[in-house]
């Protein structure tokens, strides 16, 4: 296991694909690593260790760690 508390673009990228990954995303091109930039990285980190204890999500819960996620990437 990584350590993830230092926030660097390897741990964003084990962080992003771990949520995918738990998540099940079917449409994981939407999701991209450097989508999302170092400054929010707390929060993603929080996001995804949150991710990592449920062993299944409703679909509300699904939902809103989606929403939750797109409110984390960079604006373009």
């Amino acid at each position: 296991m990584a350590d993830l508390k230092e926030p660097t673009m390897e741990n964003l990228t084990i962080i992003i694909e771990g949520i995918k990954a738990k998540l099940n995303m079917a449409n994981t091109s939407v999701m991209r690593p450097e989508d999302f930039d170092l400054s929010g990285y707390d929060d993603l980190l929080y996001l995804y260790n949150m991710v990592q204890k449920k062993s299944h999500f409703s679909i509300n819960e699904m939902t809103a760690i989606v929403e939750e996620l797109g409110a984390m990437r960079k604006q373009a």
